[in-house]
């Protein structure tokens, strides 16, 4: 079990003067793999009904990820746009199997809202409560989730996704962005993720100071500073800076 964090660095980070926290959201507040292995069979089961050639060609993981990373070669310009990307496999998806392209929004939008059914860590909901009583949150995403699509808005101060905005984690304009939506500069926000590469590192690059949710205990592998505080959960996160 991984031990918890020092309270040092916890009285370090508020000795900073936290003014905001940024919030991941995939695999931060709930596992990501299992809402798209969802979303993805409650699409197949609509394109047997609408578009069974194309149904028939996207049976396997492998066939959908083909056709994913096809598109993601012939359009860049969508390489931060995770729905653009997957609108676009889709369309690609259909044309190729002789059904009509034009079911592509429909059949993206049944993807779309079975993608934003999600369900939370058990810690998730009470760390927002504590959270968002003392600090403004911003949700800051490379995923597609809506936090008020979700039912979590009433927790957020804003929210800033790469699809929307162009630019995705770790990014440091992204970062900024989301500073600017807190209102407070980039060195007086906390980030919490648990991607260490784009939440950890990429928000200590912006000029944030960072919290990494390191819930499988892993190893710190990419080289220079690592985060001053790693935690297990969002409990101890919490608990963290309660105490720090």
């Amino acid at each position: 079990m991984q031990a918890s964090p020092d309270s040092n660095a916890f009285s370090g980070i508020r000795a900073r003067g936290i003014r905001a926290i940024t919030l991941d959201l995939d695999d931060t507040l709930w596992p990501i793999w299992p809402t798209i292995e969802r979303a993805e069979r409650v699409l197949l089961q609509w394109l047997q009904t609408h578009a069974p050639a194309t149904a028939q060609s996207l049976q396997t993981q492998a066939a959908v990820r083909a056709v994913r990373n096809e598109i993601g070669r012939l359009r860049p310009d969508l390489a931060h746009d995770l729905n653009g990307l997957r609108r676009e496999s889709i369309r690609l998806a259909l044309t190729r199997a002789g059904d009509d392209q034009s079911l592509a929004e429909t059949a993206f939008d049944v993807f779309f809202a079975e993608r934003q059914r999600v369900d939370l860590f058990e810690d998730a909901l009470p760390a927002l409560e504590f959270l968002a009583a003392r600090w403004p949150l911003v949700a800051l995403s490379n995923g597609t989730a809506d936090v008020h699509v979700v039912g979590l808005g009433r927790y957020f101060h804003a929210s800033v996704s790469a699809h929307r905005v162009g630019v995705a984690k770790p990014d440091p304009r992204i970062f900024a962005l989301a500073a600017q939506a807190a209102g407070v500069p980039a060195a007086n926000v906390l980030h919490v993720g648990d991607d260490a590469l784009l939440d950890a590192r990429g928000a200590m690059d912006a000029g944030m100071h960072a919290v990494w949710l390191n819930r499988a205990g892993v190893d710190w592998t990419h080289g220079g500073a690592s985060p001053s505080v790693t935690v297990a959960s969002l409990a101890q996160l919490c608990q963290g800076l309660a105490e720090g």
